[in-house]
């Protein structure tokens, strides 16, 4: 006999409860998380291998209007370039640097869905609770369950498609994220819960609301004590509602917007400064800041699995990305192109994308400062970085992995270029 849902929340209320007095009471692991990871090889990428990964770059920032970048590429078995490149803005001369701090996009679903299962791990939630169990006011989403909000598998549309021109317009508008959640449940819902995926930001910020009832914390304070701090992360966190830049304490990429003008053509000379921006808008589908460092670490902990708690069915029926090749699939709150992991996507001022390989270590991190292309830039731009590192040669006394992407890094060269949404870059 199933228990009612009365029964069921005094249950889980208990269990955080308990929980939450044994992480006071020092019960909880605090120490860094281990990340399951060949080493690293202490060395700067050959030159001929390192002029082709700053080439790639500098092609996908003509072509968005991107004035700056910034990119982190790792090759266990090779080397490492981690660099700053371009100026902050189009005319200006203050160079992008390394250690900059940006916001990450689209890379905030896979750190909400790391909290869901950490949650869970304690008894606070069951991944397949119904979303109405934890968020009122929604009774048409009783059929849809956390875990599909996290695969992006519920049929819930989107919010920022349709409020795009508001967060461009006023950036600095605070934004409650029912109301956010509101505009996406307002469209016709696609399919059944759980069938195929379906782009919902959401999703991901029903899920934020979720897991704060659930717990009685913020998301930020989630955020903080299950990814930020066992993995050692030292520039990333959920910022409070009020407008502001990705940091207070640190240097900052400039973000920018680029708009059509009049005749239609693509103002990437004078774009929009976007820098300053409320994070209420992204929340937990969009929301964080982080730096390259900080997410090449994240993201390598995410492929290897090293927060996720034991036995976690996290990533065992990945679906197909609607036109998409076969071998590109989605689930988790991640997106999975061959043998990588990761997450992409586009926030008003910034284009990121990172993506990791579990066995080999290869990762790669990227950050465009222009938003007006959308998300290809970047999503594209790392795999042309991951097909170019996974050639890159063996240092002494390592062996390059055998296994190979399912593309080639001309065909994500070509793609940008045939994207282009500023003056045309070189072949």
């Amino acid at each position: 006999m199933r228990a009612g849902p009365t029964r069921r929340r005094v249950a889980l209320a208990l269990a955080s409860i308990t929980a939450f007095s044994l992480a006071l009471a020092g019960c909880a692991a605090d120490e860094t998380v281990k990340i399951d990871v060949p080493t690293q090889v202490d060395a700067a990428f050959p030159e001929a291998t390192a002029t082709q990964l700053q080439d790639a770059v500098t092609h996908a920032m003509t072509a968005a209007g991107a004035s700056g970048a910034i990119v982190g590429v790792w090759a266990p078995w090779s080397g490492t370039l981690v660099t700053g490149m371009g100026v902050e803005s189009p005319g200006g001369d203050e160079p992008v640097t390394d250690d900059m701090e940006f916001r990450v996009a689209q890379v905030s679903r896979a750190m909400t869905c790391d909290l869901l299962y950490k949650v869970a791990d304690e008894g606070m939630v069951r991944v397949n609770d119904p979303v109405t169990t934890w968020v009122s006011g929604f009774p048409d989403l009783a059929d849809v369950t956390l875990a599909e909000l996290c695969d992006s598998t519920s049929g819930i549309g989107s919010y920022s498609t349709q409020l795009s021109g508001l967060f461009l317009s006023n950036p600095t508008r605070v934004w409650n994220p029912r109301e956010l959640a509101s505009y996406g449940l307002g469209q016709p819902r696609q399919g059944e819960p759980g069938a195929a995926y379906r782009d919902s930001d959401a999703g991901y910020v029903l899920l934020g609301v979720a897991l704060e009832r659930a717990t009685g914390r913020s998301a930020a304070e989630l955020l903080q004590d299950y990814v930020v701090d066992p993995l050692d992360l030292t520039a990333t966190s959920l910022p409070t509602d009020a407008a502001a830049e990705p940091s207070t304490t640190e240097p900052v990429l400039t973000g920018h917007h680029s708009l059509r003008d009049a005749a239609g053509a693509m103002n990437c000379a004078e774009p929009l400064d976007l820098t300053s921006l409320s994070a209420s808008s992204g929340y937990t589908d969009s929301g964080v800041v982080s730096n390259i460092r900080d997410l090449g670490r994240y993201t390598q902990a995410l492929a290897a699995g090293a927060l996720d708690p034991k036995g976690s069915d996290r990533f065992k029926n990945p679906v197909q990305m609607p036109n998409a090749p076969s071998w590109y699939l989605v689930g988790g709150g991640t997106v999975r192109p061959g043998s990588l992991i990761g997450q992409f996507g586009a926030v008003p001022g910034y284009a990121t994308a990172a993506f990791s390989d579990r066995a080999s270590g290869l990762t790669v991190a990227v950050v465009l400062n222009n938003s007006g292309g959308g998300p290809y830039f970047a999503e594209q731009l790392a795999l042309e970085l991951a097909a170019i590192a996974s050639k890159a040669p063996a240092g002494a006394g390592e062996t390059t992995p055998e296994a190979g992407l399912p593309w080639t890094a001309q065909q994500y060269h070509d793609l940008i270029t045939a994207s282009t949404i500023c003056a045309a870059p070189p072949a």
